[in-house]
Parts: C-alpha cells; sequence; structure tokens
C-alpha cells in the first residue's frame, strides 16, 4: 500500500530525458535577436499596463516575457555544479534585467502619465507571501520543464512569480526619481529570481541530476552560500510582512473602534480616514449633523488606548468648510481618471443641445396656419455679423407660396421663444 502511494507521487514517473531538459534549458537562456526584441515589447507592454492600471495587460505581458530562462538556468547550474552555465545565466539574466529597467524607465520618462496607481503600489512592499508564491511557482515551472508533456502550468508560473512589473515599477522609480519605488520594487523582483532559482536547485538535486564535481567540499561550500542567502533574502520579507500585519491589524481595530462609540450610537460618518504611518497614527472623522464638544472629543481620545489603539490621535472635522474640501478631495481620488472626459462630454452635450430644437410639433402647426407653404426645414445655425464673434439664429426655409412673413416671424417668436429669427422662402430671387 506504502509502495502504490510513493508510486502515485513520484516525481520520476512521465520524466524527460535529462540531457534533453539540460539542452533545453541552455537553450533558452541566451538572449540575443529576437529574445531581446520579445524581452523589450514585453516591457513596453507592462509598463503600459501599470500605467493605465490594466491587470489583463500587464498578465499578457507576463505571458510573452522570456526572463525564466536565465533564472532556471541558474538554478539548474547550482543543482548540478556546472559554473560555466551559472557564469552564463547570471550574465543573461543582468543583461535582461538592464535592458527592462532602461526600457522601462524610458517609457515612464517620456510617459505624460505619471500617477501612482494600485498595480503600481502592489509592487513596492514585498513580504513573506512574494517568497512563497515565488518558491511553490518556481518548483511548479521547474517540475513542468522537466516533464514529457509539458501542459499548461508554465503559462500559470509565469503569471504567479510576475518577473515582469516588478522590473517596471522599478523603472518608474527611476523615472520620477521615487527611490523608496525602485528599491521596494527591486527587491520584489530580486527575490522572484532567487526563489525560483533555489527551488530549481532542490528539484534538480531531487531528481539527481549528474553533478559536474565530486569533491564534496564544494557541495558543502554551495550549500551554505545558498543557506546564507536564503536568510538574508528571507528576513526583511518577514520584517515587511509584519509590518503589513500590524497594519492591516490596526485599520481593523479603528473601524471597530469607530463603529462601537459612533455608528452603533447613530452618528452617520460622512467622512473617515485612518492614516497608519503617521507618528501618532491618526483617525479623522466627519459627521452628518452630529457637533462634539472639546471634552467629548477629548474623552473619546482617552478611550483609543483602552481599545488596543495606543500612539493614536483622534480628530473630528467639524468645520463646514474643511467637511468640504476632504470629501471633495475623497471623490476626486476615485474619479480623477474619468472627471476631464464627463466634463468634455457634457460640454460636447451643451454645444449640441444648443443647435437642437427639439419640438416635434412645430411644422404640423406651421402647415395648419398656412397651408399654401410646401417643404419646411429649420434649425440654429450660427451667424456672423460685422464682428468675428458669431451668434446662433433660428432660420426656417420653406418652398411653395409666399406667405405673410412678418406675420410667421412673429407668431413664431412667441411659438418658440426666440427673437432672433430669420425666414427664407424658396421663390425669393
Amino acid at each position: 500500500m506504502i509502495r502504490n502511494i510513493f508510486n502515485f507521487i513520484n516525481l520520476h514517473n512521465g520524466e524527460e530525458k535529462k540531457d534533453k531538459v539540460l539542452e533545453n534549458v541552455v537553450s533558452n537562456i541566451s538572449f540575443r535577436g529576437s529574445n531581446l526584441w520579445i524581452l523589450a515589447c514585453a516591457i513596453i507592454i507592462a509598463s503600459i499596463g501599470l500605467n493605465v492600471n490594466s491587470t489583463a495587460v500587464i498578465i499578457g505581458a507576463m505571458l510573452i516575457s522570456p526572463l525564466m530562462g536565465p533564472i532556471v538556468g541558474a538554478g539548474f547550474a547550482l543543482g548540478t555544479y556546472n559554473f560555466s552555465l551559472l557564469k552564463k545565466s547570471f550574465k543573461n539574466l543582468l543583461i535582461a534585467t538592464f535592458v527592462s529597467l532602461t526600457v522601462s524607465a524610458i517609457y515612464f520618462y517620456v510617459s505624460p502619465f505619471k500617477d501612482v496607481q494600485s498595480e503600481l503600489l502592489a509592487r513596492t512592499a514585498p513580504n513573506i507571501y512574494d517568497v512563497l508564491i515565488a518558491f511553490f511557482g518556481g518548483l511548479v515551472g521547474v517540475i513542468a520543464i522537466t516533464r514529457v508533456e509539458k501542459g499548461n502550468p508554465i503559462p500559470g508560473v509565469a503569471i504567479a512569480t510576475a518577473l515582469m512589473p516588478p522590473l517596471c515599477t522599478a523603472g518608474f522609480g527611476l523615472a520620477t526619481f521615487n527611490f523608496s519605488f525602485f528599491f521596494g520594487a527591486f527587491y520584489l523582483y530580486t527575490i522572484n529570481c532567487f526563489f525560483i532559482c533555489i527551488a530549481t536547485f532542490f528539484v534538480v538535486k531531487f531528481l539527481q541530476y549528474p553533478s559536474s564535481i565530486i569533491d564534496n567540499k564544494y557541495e558543502k561550500r554551495i550549500r551554505y552560500g545558498i543557506s546564507i542567502l536564503i536568510i538574508v533574502m528571507i528576513v526583511p520579507s518577514f520584517y515587511l510582512a509584519y509590518n503589513l500585519y500590524k497594519e492591516k491589524k490596526f485599520t481593523k481595530t479603528a473601524e471597530q473602534f469607530v463603529q462601537k462609540e459612533f455608528e452603533n450610537n447613530g452618528y452617520t460618518v460622512i467622512y473617515k480616514k485612518i492614516n497608519y504611518n503617521s507618528s501618532p497614527k491618526t483617525i479623522d472623522l466627519a459627521f452628518l449633523n452630529k457637533k462634539f464638544t472639546d471634552n467629548e472629543i477629548i474623552s473619546f481620545n482617552k478611550m483609543l488606548a483602552d481599545n488596543g489603539l495606543a500612539d493614536t490621535k483622534l480628530s473630528i472635522r467639524q468645520n463646514d468648510t474643511d467637511i468640504k474640501s476632504e470629501i471633495l478631495n475623497e471623490i476626486n481620488k476615485f474619479d480623477n481618471n474619468i472627471s476631464e472626459k464627463d466634463i468634455a462630454i457634457s460640454k460636447l452635450r451643451q454645444e449640441l443641445d444648443s443647435y437642437k430644437v427639439t419640438d416635434s410639433t412645430l411644422i404640423q402647426e406651421i402647415k395648419i396656419l398656412y397651408p399654401a407653404i410646401g417643404d419646411i426645414s429649420y434649425g440654429k445655425i450660427e451667424q456672423y455679423p460685422r464682428t468675428d464673434s458669431a451668434r446662433l439664429q433660428f432660420t426656417l426655409f420653406y418652398s411653395g407660396k409666399d406667405v405673410d412673413r412678418d406675420q410667421l416671424m412673429q407668431w413664431l417668436q412667441k411659438r418658440i421663444h426666440e427673437k432672433n429669427i430669420r425666414i427664407i422662402s424658396s421663390n425669393a430671387e
């Protein structure tokens, strides 16, 4: 029974020949010619996706990217102690990284849109979860590479490990001289590369690929070196994950405090801003119609420590002007991408409406009053008097017998409430 279970989960089942796998890995390491062009195009696509905050475009760029080649090559080189292959892999990875940073930095420098979108922000603070994604994504990738039937995992690995977006975000940091963005994003890229490489190393060792050296001293040095690098890479990510945990915990506690002390007592909160990164931490609130005294605000601040919100200040905005400006600022953050388009559309609609005469019964009434008139056309056209400025004039064209135009004009002025009217007959010479 146990033997059957081991056979069921045995990685050697369906394994490709080792020399063929190594041949494929080596062939995908080099960044020359078409590979370099594909990488540059993928970088531009990913940068555009980050620029316009489009997840679909970013995923497309990750699928195109050939960056996995030298990273997997480095893992195979470490696993087989092939130092010439390791040197070649690192060289090509450095070339790919330099090209990617350069292309993305140029794009973001030239691009007129430099707003920090959510997709950019998501790549600036890596944590332990990114380590786990990179490691297990790398495991899936290398297992798929060593199979006879490659299957569908490799595209999924490219998406999950996300090598392109951090590089593009680092390029954004360089282009905008925002070095906190650059270092955060580049650290995430380094984590992804390193742990994909380490995952490859473990699988290669587990599958017992032939080693290029026999000396156990080299093996021990490499293992020690890898162990030290793993610790160096993981420790900052644990620190960042801990900070993220504390921030989420503070936000949740602050939300619960606001709900318990204000919302549950019938006070309608119309503005709420929780800031964890300030010193002290702050909770800003504004209410629909409730005004608090200074003593009440002091009392609420004393409650904060008892509710797990030490080193926090509660501010209640009660100045109508300040509240309006803060609410408008919050609304503008969400509507910034579409507000300009809405304004342009509104102006166009107003301009079109100024030319329209929306009265479906006008022609019928004219024909009843003036049966001698034949075809009728009317509308508002721009009239240019002796000045350069134009004015709109209601103009009516008609065919058939002539009628008393003065009488028709007086009737139209009262009927459509327009003073500036012009009547033209097709019979006029």
